[in-house]
């Protein structure tokens, strides 16, 4: 072989390594990116869940009852004040079902109705003229005796096992 072929042999060889390398280059890069965005979905799919977990712990009826009770409520103000608190507790989160699994979001929507459901039944059986503290007082005596005061437990653990699925 004389010098201008290996002259052209070594540039061809050249510039083959030198696409190759490029090709790696942009395969390893993307894949780096994908791997970020997968590990950001996560990170936000994480978050979600932490504040699902947070949503039940506030939307439990106990809780709610000692940010919003006042003394001079009378039971149809408490109730309507629990009622409010549910409702914008939950339309502040509503964005989380985006991000977590039907079964997470369905089990604090079941969480919600429940609760509301608990209020109007507890509405309807005490007396019109009743304090704010008979009506929690009602509240939660039902709650210690009915299986429903489990019910942000059970959504925890829910929530929980969803979350940990992403670990």
């Amino acid at each position: 072989m004389d010098t201008g072929s290996i002259f052209v042999v070594t540039f061809v060889a050249v510039c083959i390594s030198g696409v190759v390398a490029w090709l790696i280059y942009l395969q390893r890069k993307s894949v780096l990116e994908e791997g970020k965005k997968v590990e950001g979905s996560k990170m936000m799919q994480l978050q979600a869940y932490e504040r699902l977990a947070l949503l039940v712990q506030r939307m439990s009826i106990p809780s709610i009852i000692s940010r919003v009770s006042n003394p001079e409520y009378s039971a149809r103000d408490m109730q309507l004040a629990i009622v409010q608190n549910i409702n914008e507790e939950f339309s502040y989160n509503i964005s989380q079902q985006i991000y977590v699994s039907a079964e997470a979001w369905e089990a604090v929507k079941n969480l919600k109705e429940q609760n509301l459901l608990l209020l109007s039944q507890i509405g309807t059986v005490i007396p019109a003229d009743a304090t704010g503290t008979s009506f929690n007082k009602a509240i939660l005596e039902f709650l210690s005796e009915d299986r429903r005061g489990t019910l942000p437990e059970i959504v925890s653990e829910v929530i929980s096992i969803e979350a940990k699925k992403l670990l």
